[in-house]
Formats: C-alpha cells, sequence, structure tokens
C-alpha cells in the first residue's frame, strides 16, 4: 500500500506493480559525478567545507551517485553534508549523505528506480518552485513509479526528493521525462534547461 498526503487530505490506494511505461516517464536524478569525485579527492563537503568522513558500510546505504545499495561490512563508504536543493532553489537544506569510496558508475537518468531502494521503506515529497512542499507519499511496498505517477499529476510539481523513511535522509531526486514534461503547461519551467 502507498499512502499520499496532501495538505488537506490522506487516501491510501492499492499499489499496483511498476510497468515500463511509467518508469520512462521520470528522470532518477543521482548525484552529479563532478561532486562525487571532488569528495572522493578532497574528503571535504561540496560548499560547506565539512570535512569527509571514510568508513566500512555499516548500513545499506544508498550510495548517492550509483543509487546501489552497500554491501555491509565489505564497501567503504564516505559520509559528507550535501544539499539536495542546491542549484534549484536558494534555501538550502544540507543533509548526511554516502557515497562509494571508490570510484563507481552515476545511475542513468533515464534508467528505471534502482531496484535496490525498492525493500526499505521511501518517503517521496514532491515539489513546487520555490522549495515548497505540495504533497508527500509513503511508500512500503516497492511500488514508487505508482507513487510518482500520483505526485506528478499535480501540475505544480516540480521535482520529487526520494527520501529513506527511517533514516529521513535524503537518496535521489525524480523529475518529469521528456513524454511526461510535454503533458505540462509550456508555462512551467524545466528543470534541465
Amino acid at each position: 500500500m502507498s499512502t499520499t498526503l496532501t495538505p488537506s487530505s490522506t487516501t491510501t490506494t492499492p499499489s499496483a506493480p511498476p510497468t515500463t511505461a511509467i518508469a520512462t516517464a521520470f528522470r532518477y536524478v543521482a548525484l552529479p559525478t563532478a561532486d562525487a569525485d571532488a569528495v572522493r579527492a578532497t574528503l571535504i563537503a561540496p560548499r560547506y567545507g565539512h570535512p569527509a568522513h571514510v568508513e566500512i558500510a555499516a548500513g545499506c546505504g544508498p550510495c548517492r551517485h550509483c543509487l546501489r545499495t552497500f554491501d555491509v561490512g565489505r564497501e567503504r563508504r564516505i559520509l559528507f553534508t550535501y544539499d539536495p536543493f542546491d542549484g534549484l532553489e536558494p534555501l538550502p537544506l544540507p543533509g548526511p549523505v554516502f557515497i562509494h569510496a571508490d570510484a563507481c558508475e552515476r545511475h542513468p537518468e533515464r534508467g528505471a528506480f534502482p531496484d535496490g531502494l525498492r525493500a526499505h521503506p521511501l518517503t517521496l515529497n514532491a515539489y513546487g518552485q520555490g522549495r515548497r512542499l505540495l504533497a508527500q507519499a509513503y511508500v512500503t511496498d516497492g511500488a514508487v513509479e505508482t507513487a510518482l505517477e500520483r505526485l506528478f499529476g499535480g501540475a505544480e510539481v516540480a521535482y520529487v526528493h526520494v527520501r529513506d523513511t527511517e533514516a529521513g535522509c535524503y537518496d535521489l531526486r525524480v523529475e518529469r521525462g521528456d513524454a511526461a514534461q510535454e503533458a505540462v503547461s509550456a508555462e512551467e519551467p524545466r528543470l534541465d534547461r
């Protein structure tokens, strides 16, 4: 079951398994490679200058660059401060994130939602321009695309942040894909321009 909270109501609907058509309607935006490379090279958080911390993975993650979960007890990871609103909104909201200590390939934006994250309870925060929280969905059954489709049904939704429900940390940003974007008003700004 997925639960969607809006400012004025709460609705619970049965979830459907994800479909390829829905999956390609979105762009899954991981941490930029330039930021991951800079943190690995300097062990300094981008834009904040805070020291980064390297450790053997004690939790599953995910890595915010490749969006794969960590191999607990085996892989090294780097913890640092990151602002997922940087470059999108003037008001910051930094928090802790992890990446692999060794180089990894960035998750493809036009790919599918990372399967490794489906097993974890996720919170999807739908934002409008100006970092306005418009709606929220909790996904506990892996049906992320169904919840995203519902959230992006609102024309004011510019992007969705996916967060780990239990830890509260930011995982990735989701934007409308090209086909889905065409259905939105031409006045609505695109994040990739």
